[in-house]
């Protein structure tokens, strides 16, 4: 498990595209536009409304992971434990990935092997990893130095070497950390990358690692660095270069750069994440809108109250956290009753308001619907999601109209759709199914909304309405 320890007297010096069209369909499979509608717009025809369910969700890629360290065969993940997991409600787990044993040299055949049966047990088990290499997990007494930590041209070996895992398992992949250097990975306390960086130079290893993991982790993944510093210094950027709607998720270097934060609330730069400067904070603040947000707490202190933690967990737009570490921070989330709260805000946490439809459904006719609904997570959701209407027949046969609409547009806050189908025949069911593109025939990788009496589990749809 990794951890962070304070730098004490260390200011740290780490560091007009369109959003991202929703998944190819196949040929055949008709797509409705969406229009934006106003949240007190008049809207026609027959309305449904819904109830929110007030309880915590086991959304596909959010809330709180279960961790696993890996470092030799017995650790291995199994399906059962992820199975096991998911029942309690868990989708997401961090797998630490050591490799201390080649620290000059090739990983082996059957370390590569220990790695694609945990990815097996992710898929088998209806998880998704948060994934990280490093080669130390411990440092030398008194200098804060990893005792293990592999020189840079081994390290690019390594992320060749995996490069072929990770784009062969790009489905339960959730996020990459950038991992490799110094203890636990967490890009300090190496001798090898340029302890403390500070001119341009300087960063250049660290940014030819990232560039390495960009062309190794699918395009389709986000990568994430330890501090707001690292992407601006390896980068060129200041706060006004963070992601904006128009380059959000366009594919670039800067897109696809997330953050970790594994001393949330600890201090008052939370253990050196941010530099004693304003913009640090700011930089993450509007960057983490358009990209992943998660780590862990690591000290229970006067800026982790509830109070301060909500606040920062929806500034920074949070969409996982660590389930077992800090247990005195979580600890102290239930005992001054934020705890539930957190945990049902964590990433997206879309609830219908409710559903308008024309009165009279003619089989072959266009049928107008109007979807309004909030997103009260921290987040939107990240990663690439489909957004289908179903509309069962009363025989049992499924009609899909794709929407040209993207959830990861789906930021905290209110949302209206008017769109369209055409089904075939008058009387039916309307349901929403917010699959994942490559998992669509796995229900629990589709979203549910969070109202009473509307997500199906077995089928992964969320039911709008019913003609009888």
């Amino acid at each position: 498990m990794n951890r962070f320890l304070p730098l004490i007297g260390l200011l740290l010096l780490a560091c007009t595209s369109p959003i991202e069209p929703p998944q190819e369909q196949e040929e055949d499979q008709p797509v409705s536009a969406v229009e934006q509608v106003g949240e007190d717009d008049e809207i026609d025809g027959v309305q449904v409304s819904f109830t929110e369910f007030t309880g915590t969700l086991a959304n596909p890629e959010r809330g709180h992971y279960r961790a696993r360290d890996v470092f030799r065969s017995s650790d291995v993940l199994k399906s059962s434990e992820v199975k096991a997991q998911r029942a309690d409600g868990y989708t997401l787990w961090y797998l630490g990935f050591y490799l201390d044993k080649f620290l000059n040299g090739d990983i082996s055949d059957s370390f590569l092997g220990y790695i694609q049966s945990c990815f097996d047990a992710l898929r088998s088990g209806g998880a998704k990893g948060i994934i990280r290499f490093a080669y130390s997990d411990s440092y030398e007494e008194g200098t804060s130095m990893a005792k293990e930590d592999a020189p840079v041209d081994v390290v690019m070996r390594h992320v060749e070497q995996i490069k072929p895992i990770l784009q062969k398992n790009e489905d339960v992949l959730f996020v990459f950390q950038a991992g490799f250097v110094g203890t636990w990975g967490e890009w300090y306390y190496t001798p090898h990358f340029v302890y403390r960086p500070s001119s341009d130079a300087d960063f250049q290893p660290r940014k030819k690692l990232t560039e390495a993991l960009l062309d190794a982790v699918p395009a389709s993944r986000q990568i994430e660095l330890r501090t707001p510093q690292f992407k601006m210094r390896m980068y060129g950027l200041s706060v006004r270069d963070s992601l904006t709607a128009a380059t959000a998720h366009d594919g670039s270097a800067r897109s696809r750069l997330g953050g970790h934060n594994d001393c949330f609330g600890a201090s008052v730069d939370d253990y050196g994440t941010f530099g004693q400067e304003e913009k640090d904070r700011e930089f993450w603040k509007a960057d983490s809108r358009y990209t992943i947000m998660g780590g862990e707490t690591c000290n229970k202190s006067s800026y982790c109250s509830c109070i301060a933690s909500q606040r920062d967990l929806k500034d920074y737009h949070w969409t996982y956290l660590n389930k077992d570490y800090n247990s005195d921070v979580l600890n102290g989330w239930a005992s001054s009753g934020c705890y539930d709260e957190i945990v049902r805000r964590l990433g997206y946490r879309l609830v219908l308001k409710d559903v308008h439809y024309d009165k009279d459904i003619e089989a072959g006719k266009p049928c107008t619907v109007t979807l309004r609904f909030y997103n009260k997570g921290y987040a939107a959701p990240m990663n690439p999601r489909d957004a289908i209407l179903v509309w069962v027949t009363p025989s049992g046969k499924q009609e899909e109209t794709f929407l040209s609409e993207d959830p990861k547009t789906w930021h905290p806050g209110y949302h209206g759709l008017k769109t369209s189908f055409t089904p075939s025949t008058s009387k039916g069911t309307l349901y929403l199914k917010l699959s994942d593109p490559l998992l669509r025939d796995r229900p629990e990788y589709s979203i549910a909304f969070a109202n009473k009496n509307s997500f199906n589990s077995s089928t992964g749809l969320n039911k709008l309405f019913e003609v009888k």
